[in-house]
């Protein structure tokens, strides 16, 4: 298996990739950032709006259209309504980073079994799989950037037979920012064109000087037509909605400088390992590539920094730090695996026990916490729990056996089969966690239909609840006494908290109002931390006296 694995890489990416996501890929419910490019590109096939994007029919233009175009894609091929479908594109997307990962290193290193390690790294840290669900956007801009990034590195090295590299380069920078404009150009590739220029210095510039003119020019072309499109077909609403975007840069989400300096952590399962790899002192000696090193430590820490200077800060920009870190980590795991076994100094022992122990704990432990986190539910997910249990009880004892034998190439193995056993056994156990309150608002749409009612919706509606509802609503506002009331006689509505008593003694003189239910697509109970008010809708027919 090894062996064919090292024969075939890409191939063993990708299907690694896929076993470890597909299978699960419906469990979890919409996310608000996958609401919002659901619904957009559900109005694309729906209404046609492939290039002035909308949700909810409102113009939507804060994100480029790339990534939902390649969502409506596979909503037209496997059903627009399919979460599968709809998800699938970014899962697509891992494997493009994961195989270009592996790519970069080769380049860095010349080994298969290392650039794999390097790879299978990336595509198990927390955040690379996270982001996927949380903000769609990034695992498009990032991953596009990545081959971008192969290409550029393919430019550089080569002194003859690199058009095709220009071409390809500056192509998928024009994907990347058609994907999320500049984000991934400032997180992750002008951090890697500086720390390349610091390692192995820009060789035959003026040589390459037309071909570095033209991955500007083709990437201004690609990336930018789009833009300049909208701006000439909706020029009012595009000047708004950039200069909304542009302030929240400055004035959104504000956070210290410092705020970025626990990256290593969004790494997950890697924390300890990705915080030791960062140590230059202690590994530029023992590292087998000492340039190769140098470089991925040098793109990591510039990323870092350069995210530290813009005042808007989230956790989930720095997903394109885990890129770098992933190779960083890399040349810290193949040093394991080369010298653990003669090691002897308990300060570079120790570590390594309590990552992989704490691991391998956890797996052992877990037909435990996995019947206490369960509880009552324990039955309806019995045969899911007993597979969870047994398949991380078995990895965890497996790596403890490895790691007693100091054999750090087949506890990293475990370590990456671990991760891919909590995808896909225990994933399915967080439908276990239950609230009596929850109501999906999925149904309505028909229910209305039948009786032939139009909806409408006062304050506010979340993108989680506008997606599971089918189509668009139009607002209306109450509270304002000015504002017009639906033509129709009898119609539905949305609010997101009660209708206050003075506002409905002022429409009672019109309308007969019966509040019939409340929406709640919150999964965990009301006293918990995940509960949201924003999945909250009240839900009322009015009906004209």
């Amino acid at each position: 298996m090894i062996k064919l694995i090292k024969r075939h890489p890409v191939i063993s990416i990708c299907l690694f990739t896929a076993f470890m996501l597909l299978p699960n890929l419906k469990v979890l419910d919409v996310s608000i950032m996958e609401a919002r490019n659901f619904i957009t590109a559900r109005e694309m096939v729906q209404d046609g709006n492939w290039l002035l994007t909308t949700m909810n029919g409102e113009p939507r233009y804060e994100k480029p259209p790339l990534p939902t175009w390649l969502t409506a894609v596979s909503g037209l091929l496997f059903g627009i309504k399919s979460t599968f479908a709809l998800r699938l594109p970014a899962i697509l997307f891992i494997m493009i980073l994961g195989v270009s990962i592996f790519k970069i290193s080769m380049l860095l290193v010349k080994d298969t079994t290392q650039s794999l390690q390097h790879a299978f790294i990336a595509i198990t840290s927390f955040y690379i799989i996270a982001i996927t669900i949380e903000a769609p956007w990034d695992i498009f801009t990032h991953g596009f950037m990545c081959v971008a990034i192969y290409q550029l590195f393919l430019l550089f090295e080569k002194n003859k037979s690199y058009w095709k590299h220009s071409f390809l380069a500056g192509c998928f920078i024009g994907f990347s920012f058609l994907s999320k404009g500049p984000v991934s150009m400032y997180a992750l590739m002008l951090p890697f064109l500086l720390a390349y220029g610091f390692v192995f210095k820009y060789k035959n510039v003026k040589a390459k000087a037309f071909s570095f003119l033209s991955v500007i020019v083709l990437a201004l072309v690609v990336g930018g037509w789009w833009y300049l499109y909208v701006r000439y077909q909706d020029p009012d609403t595009f000047h708004a909605i950039t200069d909304k975007e542009t302030s929240n840069w400055s004035s959104y989400n504000i956070r210290p400088f410092y705020y970025y300096w626990s990256f290593f952590t969004q790494s997950g399962l890697w924390t300890i390992p990705a915080f030791i790899s960062l140590l230059y002192p202690y590994l530029k000696t023992r590292v087998n590539h000492l340039k190769g090193y140098q470089f991925s430590l040098l793109w990591t820490l510039l990323a870092v920094l350069l995210l530290s200077l813009i005042p808007e800060k989230k956790s989930r920009y720095l997903m394109p730090v885990l890129i770098p870190l992933a190779i960083n980590i890399g040349f810290y795991i193949d040093y394991l695996i080369r010298r653990f076994n003669t090691l002897t100094d308990k300060r570079e022992t120790f570590p390594v026990y309590v990552h992989f122990g704490l691991i391998a704990c956890i797996g052992l432990a877990f037909p435990i916490l996995g019947y206490v986190f369960l509880k009552d539910a324990i039955t309806s997910h019995l045969v899911s729990y007993i597979l969870a249990s047994i398949v991380l009880f078995g990895l965890g004892l497996s790596m403890l056996a490895y790691l007693r034998q100091k054999n750090i190439r087949m506890v990293f193995r475990l370590t990456i089969l671990f991760f891919a056993g909590v995808i896909l056994t225990v994933l399915p156990l967080s439908k276990g966690v239950t609230n009596e309150q929850y109501q999906s608002i999925s149904n309505l749409k028909t229910e209305l239909e039948a009786e032939g009612l139009k909806l409408y919706a006062e304050n506010y509606v979340s993108p989680e609840m506008l997606w599971y509802y089918g189509d668009k609503i139009p607002f209306i506002s109450l509270y304002d006494e000015e504002t017009k009331m639906p033509k129709e006689s009898r119609f539905g509505l949305l609010s997101k908290d009660p209708l206050k008593e003075k506002t409905l003694n002022r429409l009672e003189t019109d309308f007969e109002i019966k509040k019939l239910r409340t929406y709640n697509l919150n999964r965990f109970p009301s006293d918990s931390k995940p509960y949201n008010d924003r999945l909250l809708n009240v839900f009322y027919i009015f009906e004209r006296k």
